[in-house]
């Protein structure tokens, strides 16, 4: 059986308890020895293949806009964690790992109008680059981005709308009238892998995207709801098959924008899938040797290697899935 994106082990060391106390994240950005990884519009800042994790001396507090003022850089801080024991990574044990969040309303897309970006580092989201991150790189890129959202959707307070601002070494935001604490969300979702009892799996077609895609069906769950029944419930609302049983298999923290996906194996006795023709466009069975032959071909294109879906995919298949180009 394949092992899934279910590492118990954590890159970082959270340092949760010690970083509520006044003035940690002070006293961290006092030091040199900390690492700032960089993020702006839900892209981070990339040193080819890796995060880029810049020096704080480098990093200049200003920049000029596309007119060539000079303006304060601002943004946001966060402390990530340090590098756990044991980390097969570039940066060495220990070492602290801080956020900073562009402001939305600063900068151009081109990372190069950062004149204290080093040379060749670009802005990407993770998407583009989650395949190829190492472990530590992938998962302080999911929290990173995750916090960074966070912290743009919520410059005001959802009770008053006054503004607030960032606490608890960034993990938490203060409303400056009501002294109202709000704190990051985590929004759960249920992930299947849809297999009929003649061992074929379904996947389906979403119509945000290319029409040769195919991936597993995915749904937020709703208030009072467990993460079985909302599997349950999205499979039938979406295409149409009753699921009789399920299978945990692992979760993934996702941060589109905040999500924690719950991964399953869900089985059923339907042969007929009916799309919902809202958000699901089409809805297609695989046999093994047809999936993989699909995927060669490019008749079917499915979820990258990163994410939940495939690994749930090649739980089913028994193995990794070929694509064009590679060899077995």
């Amino acid at each position: 059986m394949l092992t899934t994106n279910a590492s118990p082990v954590a890159a970082l060391d959270r340092q949760c308890e010690q970083r509520t106390a006044p003035g940690y994240l002070a006293a961290v950005l006092e030091t040199v020895d900390y690492r700032v990884v960089v993020f702006h519009r839900g892209r981070a800042l990339m040193d080819g293949g890796n995060l880029a994790y810049l020096d704080p001396e480098c990093i200049d507090p200003a920049y000029r806009d596309l007119a060539g003022d000079v303006l304060p850089l601002g943004g946001t801080h966060v402390y990530l964690g340090k590098v756990g024991p044991g980390q097969t990574h570039r940066l060495a044990a220990a070492t602290d790992i801080v956020l900073l969040s562009l402001p939305l309303s600063a900068l151009p897309e081109d990372a190069s109008e950062l004149s204290w970006a080093p040379l060749g580092n670009v802005f990407a989201g993770y998407r583009d680059v989650a395949q190829h991150l190492n472990a530590v790189d992938a998962q302080v890129f999911v929290e990173a981005q995750a916090v960074a959202q966070w912290h743009g959707s919520h410059v005001h307070c959802p009770r008053c709308g006054s503004s607030t601002e960032s606490q608890s070494a960034g993990w938490m935001r203060r409303c400056t009238a009501d002294g109202s604490q709000h704190f990051p969300r985590t929004d759960p979702a249920a992930i299947v892998a849809i297999v009929g009892a003649d061992d074929r799996i379904l996947l389906a077609n979403n119509y945000a995207w290319n029409e040769n895609r195919y991936s597993t069906v995915a749904g937020f769950v709703e208030a009072g709801e467990s993460a079985e029944q909302a599997a349950v419930r999205e499979i039938a609302e979406e295409v149409g098959v009753h699921l009789h049983s399920l299978t945990y298999v692992s979760s993934q923290a996702w941060p589109f924008p905040r999500s924690l996906m719950f991964g399953f194996i869900g089985f059923t006795n339907d042969t007929e899938a009916t799309p919902d023709r809202s958000e699901v466009r089409d809805a297609r069975w695989f046999e093994r040797e047809e999936l993989q032959a699909a995927v060669l071909s490019g008749d079917a294109v499915i979820s990258h290697k990163a994410s939940i879906a495939r690994s749930l995919i090649e739980l089913w298949y028994g193995g990794p899935i070929l694509e064009p180009g590679e060899q077995a």
